[in-house]
């Protein structure tokens, strides 16, 4: 059995999260690897700092021999029925509305902000 090796972490297909900060930037993260985190001004800044960032924390983890997380593989469909009350239906269609756009679309940037 070979042993995993810093490429092979490397060429592994890890989940990244980018998130805008309070103070202006983004934060981007590696949720699979606990406190692989990083921060800058522009998106495109953001992925090039985690993939230093990763490298880095799979280097220190590889070296102090802690365990390192593979990649989640949970597949999701992208649907999830929620029941809502009559009113709040009502009100989430009228908003749709108003903003021109549907109800599917209202909600799902509601729910990423």
């Amino acid at each position: 059995m070979s042993k995993k090796n810093l490429q092979y972490y490397l060429a592994l297909p890890y989940r990244i999260t980018i998130t805008p900060a309070e103070e202006g930037g983004y934060v981007v993260a590696i949720p699979d690897l606990p406190g692989c985190i990083s921060q800058a001004e522009t998106v495109e800044d953001a992925i090039k700092m985690i993939e230093d960032a990763k490298t880095c924390w799979l280097e220190v983890a590889l070296e102090d021999g802690i365990a390192i997380s593979e990649p989640s593989n949970e597949e999701y469909s992208g649907k999830f029925n929620v029941r809502v009350p009559k009113s709040l239906h009502r009100r989430l269609v009228e908003k749709a509305k108003e903003e021109n756009i549907s109800l599917n679309q209202y909600v799902n940037y509601q729910l990423s902000r």
